[in-house]
């Protein structure tokens, strides 16, 4: 794990082994695959995504597969950052996020204390003349640019990337024009509040 920023707010980068991938992918494309527990999961109505696709996943499949990667990589983003330990983490939401050709989601927040987002599938960008960095990128936002300050940072995300980050920074996945699936999942957890509210005591 990279925790990233010396001024403002620290963003982790890490990275998901491959057969924590194969397995969310494969409990994705079993969603997929039954209309009636992808209608029963559609999360789309909390969401301000204009893409195909956004849907929870299980709780049983989450506490079996993800809770514990999610729990240490918290933990350890939360100690690199501040240098203290936590003892409580309770994962709020957890959703998929299916993009494609021309989808996006605007500029937004989210709620809880720490949220993060993964990347499952990444499409083949065409190099032409009109592709541009962004496409399919996320941008992180924060602040004005001045002198020595940045106020934007994007990351060109790849299959089994994972970034955590304060639910507060603002962010907005670009859109693509090509064939193919853009799949992500988003999370927002809640940590120990006398560490989360800062002007606690």
């Amino acid at each position: 794990m990279k925790v990233l920023s010396p001024f403002g707010p620290k963003i982790a980068r890490l990275k998901l082994s491959k057969s924590t991938i194969k397995k969310i992918n494969i409990e994705v494309d079993k969603i997929i695959s039954k209309k009636n527990l992808l209608k029963k999961l559609d999360y789309s109505n909390k969401l301000v995504g204009q893409v195909k696709q956004e849907f929870q996943l299980p709780k049983i499949f989450i506490k079996k597969n993800l809770k514990k990667i999610l729990y240490k990589a918290v933990k350890d983003y939360i100690f690199k950052s501040l240098g203290k330990k936590i003892s409580k983490i309770k994962i709020k939401n957890f959703w998929v996020v299916r993009q494609f050709n021309d989808e996006y989601n605007p500029v937004h927040f989210h709620d809880g204390h720490i949220s993060g987002v993964g990347y499952l599938k990444i499409p083949k960008f065409s190099k032409n003349k009109k592709h541009t960095q962004t496409d399919g990128s996320i941008d992180f936002i924060n602040g004005n640019k001045m002198l020595l300050s940045e106020c934007i940072f994007n990351h060109q995300p790849k299959v089994g990337d994972m970034i955590l980050f304060p639910h507060y920074l603002m962010h907005t996945a670009y859109p693509f024009k090509t064939k193919g699936e853009r799949r992500s999942f988003s999370f927002n957890l809640e940590i120990d509040k006398k560490i989360a509210n800062v002007f606690s005591k």
